[in-house]
């Protein structure tokens, strides 16, 4: 079997320089102090490396970025943001390249703990071979890595047991060892790549669910861009949120201009139903805790939203009603159609957002409930900070999204569905609901996947995103619906 050993900075990676990925682990593991120092330390690294010292800088960079933090902390962010940021900088002509062979074994400057849950699960590498980090027996990071490339080179001919690898990929200013292991070695550009032309070109496995507060990586320019920009973020932040409470939801579009904010728009809203019948249930993609706030903006008036995990911050910065669900399904239904009875309801059937062009799932209890069903595909943009976490406080949200200098939603109207596509002409919930899912993914150019929120809170967070109950009426009615079947006479 053909076996191929790559390295992963500057071959698997177009960028060399591992300072970035460094500085998520500060960023997203400790928090802004230990970024900033990090950055402060960085013109000693560029020296180092300048020396020919790359060693030491590696190890200047481990020692700030994860001294004193929890392992399971750096493990997570290995798990839930690094990912993310490495397939974004993917060269996919090595990727073909490594695709191609059936044993594979990457090879990283980086602790391992920092690149292991990338290379296998997107890579589909077989083996990763890096520095290991210590830890001490209280579960905290000391800062320091055992391992050199006399290791690197047992642990590929152990893996490899004795035998030879086929090929070896490398960057052009390498000087591993392990790369001397192979029969065959290669460096970008990958140019020759005609035995492949008629092969079917295989895509790394696609990251679907990612976390983190950062939009971009973290290089030492645009590092430097973020914190020069915090505390004029936070300033505007305040300023948005506080306007957002005191003018009416009719003025926001105009006044939201003034501060950089935009809303785009798309497709015919529809008006409000006579009075005697139910209101409209408007289905959205869920892309942020914006979602509800930007459609009631949009349409002028202050529609009630459905939601569950939310923090009790977002709720009393919320200008518009907000209906918390238990997940008991009888429950929850009892509590959709009374407000459905009262007007229009905003639904995200998700049940959580997600970041990439992909939609979850759709939950079918809201076709069951309505057949005035009104698709809305929403989308936005935003420059430094990401509106969702898993893992954070969800408190910061809002904060989040408003602390971006210039926030883009764009919502876009599809046709209300007609009756014959509805429960009502004897169509299923499910089939209605996975309807629904693929005209939204159709007009946003995203890919529909079965994957539900405990999908992503388990990549994520390592739980399945179950939160408690928080109302006792909810906790009295889970019990009911519980012990109901056992009740009835």
């Amino acid at each position: 079997m053909a076996s191929v050993v790559s390295e992963l900075e500057g071959t698997l990676l177009n960028d060399p320089d591992p300072f970035s990925y460094f500085m998520l682990v500060a960023f997203e593991a400790s928090g802004m102090v230990r970024f900033g120092l990090l950055l402060l330390l960085w013109p000693v690294i560029w020296l180092l490396n300048a020396f020919g010292k790359e060693d030491v800088g590696l190890k200047v960079m481990t020692f700030v970025a994860m001294a004193a933090v929890p392992e399971s902390e750096i493990r997570s962010v290995a798990r839930a943001v690094l990912p993310k940021f490495f397939m974004d900088d993917l060269n996919m002509s090595a990727w073909r390249v490594l695709s191609l062979h059936g044993k594979r074994v990457v090879v990283t400057k980086m602790p391992r703990v920092m690149v292991e849950r990338f290379a296998k699960e997107h890579l589909q590498a077989d083996e990763v071979i890096g520095s290991e980090l210590i830890v001490n027996r209280f579960g905290y990071a000391t800062g320091f890595t055992k391992g050199d490339n006399k290791h690197f080179v047992d642990n590929v001919k152990k893996f490899f047991d004795g035998e030879q690898p086929t090929l070896g990929l490398r960057r052009p200013s390498s000087s591993s060892l392990v790369l001397s292991l192979c029969k065959e070695e290669l460096h970008p550009p990958f140019t020759n790549l005609q035995e492949h032309d008629n092969q079917h070109h295989l895509f790394p496995h696609p990251v679907i669910f990612h976390d983190g507060r950062l939009v971009k990586r973290p290089t030492p320019s645009t590092a430097l861009l973020i914190l020069l920009w915090i505390p004029f973020g936070m300033i505007l932040a305040i300023i948005r949120i506080t306007i957002g409470i005191i003018f009416p939801l009719q003025m926001m579009p105009y006044v939201s201009r003034i501060f950089g904010g935009k809303i785009v728009v798309k497709g015919k809203p529809p008006r409000s139903p006579s009075g005697g019948s139910t209101g409209l249930l408007f289905v959205c993609t869920h892309r942020t805790l914006m979602d509800p706030v930007i459609l009631s903006t949009v349409l002028g008036r202050r529609i009630p939203a459905l939601t569950y995990s939310i923090s009790r911050l977002s709720e009393i910065l919320s200008p518009i009603p907000t209906v918390r669900l238990t997940r008991v399904r009888e429950v929850d239904a009892q509590k959709i159609k009374q407000k459905l009875s009262k007007g229009d309801l905003i639904v995200c059937p998700e049940g959580t957002t997600c970041r990439e062009p992909f939609l979850l799932r759709f939950s079918p209890l809201f076709a069951e409930l309505t057949d005035r069903i009104v698709p809305v595909a929403m989308n936005y943009r935003v420059g430094f900070f990401h509106a969702t976490t898993a893992r954070g406080w969800k408190g910061m949200d809002p904060i989040f999204f408003f602390m971006n200098p210039r926030p883009i939603y764009e919502v876009t109207f599809l046709n209300q569905l007609p009756v014959e596509a509805t429960c009502s002409a004897g169509k299923s919930p499910y089939d209605v609901a996975n309807y629904v899912q693929r005209i939204l993914a159709a007009t946003l150019g995203f890919e529909c996947t079965n994957f539900t929120r405990k999908d992503k809170y388990r990549v994520l967070a390592g739980n399945d995103g179950t939160v408690s109950y928080t109302s006792l009426l909810d906790q009295i009615r889970k019990v009911v619906s519980t012990f109901k079947p056992f009740i009835q006479f």
